[in-house]
């Protein structure tokens, strides 16, 4: 199991998209922003991605695939990237949580995880 030397902090800032949504046909539109910094005291390339992602309606659906919006980035001790995806949901609320495959510059392969953040509409919540 790697050690604590192989680590992200990984941030996330989600918005609904309104514009893109419509309530009307079940379509509510989400965009995320994903901060990672390498905390590790290596570099490391980000390899995969595989997400998890549920809504209130009881739907399941595993995204995975190489890297994040067609990159693969290297990221040096203390360095960050970001980037910005979304998704489409048919009920107002959801979550998501997924974990990147990373490679370290020594070659040792270990997974970062997401934590679970949420998917929230319009007037879902009181």
């Amino acid at each position: 199991m790697p050690t604590e030397k192989y680590r992200l902090e990984v941030s996330v800032q989600v918005q609904y998209l309104k514009d893109e949504s419509d309530p009307s046909q079940d379509r509510y539109v989400f965009g995320y922003k994903i901060h990672i910094t390498n905390a590790s005291h290596v570099a490391v390339k980000l390899l995969r991605r595989h997400w998890y992602i549920s809504d209130a309606g009881g739907n399941q659906e595993e995204v995975e695939g190489e890297g994040v919006v067609g990159e693969q980035p290297t990221l040096a001790p203390g360095e960050s990237f970001e980037y910005s995806s979304g998704c489409a949901l048919s009920v107002p609320f959801g979550s998501m949580r997924g974990r990147y495959l990373m490679a370290a510059e020594d070659g040792t392969q270990f997974d970062a995880d997401v934590p679970e953040f949420f998917l929230i509409g319009p007037r879902t919540l009181h």
